[in-house]
C-alpha cells in the first residue's frame, strides 16, 4: 500500500491494518480453494502400476505414445510403465498386486493359473493375436520348411517361450522329432551361434531373432522366419492382464486404459515411425531403424491380422481358444480341470466391437 493511500485511511479513521489483514484473508482463502481444487482432481485420477514383458523396445509403443499424448490422463488415470525381463515376470508381478496391469503370454497365464487357482487373475485385451513364437533358420543350413529341421540342430534356450511351444509345432507339421538335435543354449549366444553355423536353427521370437540376426551379419536372404502360427500352431500371443482385486475395485479404470491404449495402438499403426520415438525417449541406447522395423514386424505378423481387421482388435475367437487349450495340453498336464475360456479371459472391459476396428 502507497504512503499517501495510508495516509488518507488514516485521516477517513479507517483501520488501515485490518483492511490489509483482511485482504490477504481473502486471497489465502482462495488460494485454498484453488488447490483443494487441484487435490481433488488428483483424487479422482486412478494410478495404474503397468509392466511391459521386456525391456522399451519398439513393440511396446502402443503403450508409451499415451503417455506421452496424455491419453491415459484424459480417462483420468495416472500411469506408469515399467519394463521387464520376460514375459512370465507380469504375470507374478500383477498376481502379486505389486503392479495393477502387465503386458504378458497368454499361454504362460493359462498354465500360472492351472498352478495357482487361488489367484484369478485374466487377461482382458488381446495384442498378439498371433505370437512371435518362431523357428528361425539359414537357408544356407538347409532350413527353409518345418521338415526342414530333420538331421539339423536347433539351438533353444530351456526357458524360452517358442520352445515351450515345440512339441505343438512338431505334431502340427509332422516333424520326427528323434531326428532333431536340441542343443540348450543361453539366449545371449543363441544368435550368434546361428551366425557362426554352429547350430542350424534356432527357437525365438521373430522380430528379435531376426534383427539380431541381421546385427550380426547375416544376409536377409539368408535367413527363414518360420512364424508358428502359419504353421499350424493355434495359440494367442501376448495380452493385457489385470489384478483381480484391482479389477473388483477399480473396472472403469481398467475400461479408460484399454480405451487409451486402443488410441495408442491406432496412431501406432497409423505412424509407426512417429510412434517408435515413444520408445527411443526412455532408451538412450535404441536406434530408431532397429526398432522401428521391430515394431513394424510385430504389427503385421503379429496385431494387424485377418482376425483383427475382421472382429476388431483386443477379443478372441472362442473355437480358436478351445483349440489352443487343447494345443497347450501337448506341453503342459494339468494339475486341475482343464481351463475354459472365461476362466482366463474376461471381455467385459472391451469397447464395443465397432469402436475396436479401424
Amino acid at each position: 500500500m502507497r504512503a499517501i493511500d495510508a495516509a488518507r485511511l488514516a485521516r477517513s479513521g479507517k483501520p488501515v491494518m485490518f483492511k490489509m489483514l483482511r485482504n490477504s484473508a481473502a486471497a489465502l482463502a482462495v488460494a485454498a480453494v484453488v488447490a483443494a481444487g487441484a487435490g481433488t482432481a488428483r483424487a479422482q485420477e486412478t494410478s495404474i502400476k503397468f509392466s511391459l514383458d521386456f525391456k522399451f523396445e519398439g513393440p511396446s509403443a502402443p503403450f508409451l505414445v499415451p503417455l506421452d499424448k496424455g491419453y491415459y490422463k484424459a480417462e483420468k488415470l495416472n500411469v506408469t510403465i515399467d519394463s521387464a525381463s520376460g514375459s512370465l515376470e507380469p504375470i507374478t508381478r500383477v498376481a502379486s498386486g505389486t503392479y495393477d496391469m502387465g503386458f504378458g503370454d497368454i499361454n504362460s497365464l493359462i498354465k500360472f493359473r492351472d498352478a495357482n487357482p487361488n489367484t484369478p487373475i485374466k487377461a482382458v485385451f488381446m495384442v498378439y493375436n498371433k505370437p512371435p513364437f518362431a523357428i528361425i533358420g539359414r537357408k544356407s543350413r538347409g532350413v527353409v520348411k518345418p521338415k526342414d529341421l530333420e538331421g539339423k540342430k536347433l539351438g533353444a534356450p530351456a526357458p524360452d517361450g517358442a520352445y515351450a511351444q515345440w512339441p505343438i509345432f512338431v505334431e502340427a507339421n509332422g516333424i520326427d522329432a528323434s531326428k532333431v538335435t536340441i542343443e540348450n543354449v543361453g539366449f545371449p549366444v543363441r544368435e550368434p551361434m546361428l551366425a557362426a553355423g554352429q547350430v542350424d536353427a534356432i527357437t525365438g521370437f521373430s522380430f528379435s531373432s531376426f534383427i539380431n540376426l541381421k546385427e550380426k551379419g547375416v544376409a536377409v536372404d539368408d535367413i527363414t522366419v518360420l512364424l508358428m502360427a502359419d504353421y499350424g500352431v493355434n495359440l494367442y500371443g501376448n495380452a493385457i492382464i489385470v489384478n483381480p482385486k484391482f479389477a473388483a475395485e477399480h473396472p472403469d479404470a481398467v475400461k479408460g486404459f484399454i480405451r487409451a491404449y486402443l488410441k495408442g495402438l491406432k496412431d501406432t499403426i497409423t505412424s509407426p515411425a512417429t510412434a517408435v520415438d515413444s520408445v527411443l525417449k526412455r532408451n538412450d541406447i535404441a536406434k530408431k531403424p532397429t526398432e522401428l522395423e521391430r515394431l513394424t514386424m510385430a504389427l503385421n505378423d503379429n496385431i494387424v491380422t485377418a482376425e483383427t481387421k475382421k472382429d476388431g482388435y483386443g477379443g478372441v475367437d472362442a473355437t480358436r481358444f478351445a483349440k489352443a487349450i487343447e494345443q497347450i495340453g501337448l506341453t503342459y498336464k494339468w494339475k486341475s480341470d482343464k481351463p475354459k475360456m472365461e476362466d482366463i479371459f474376461d471381455a467385459s472391459y472391451l469397447p464395443p466391437a465397432a469402436d475396436r476396428k479401424f
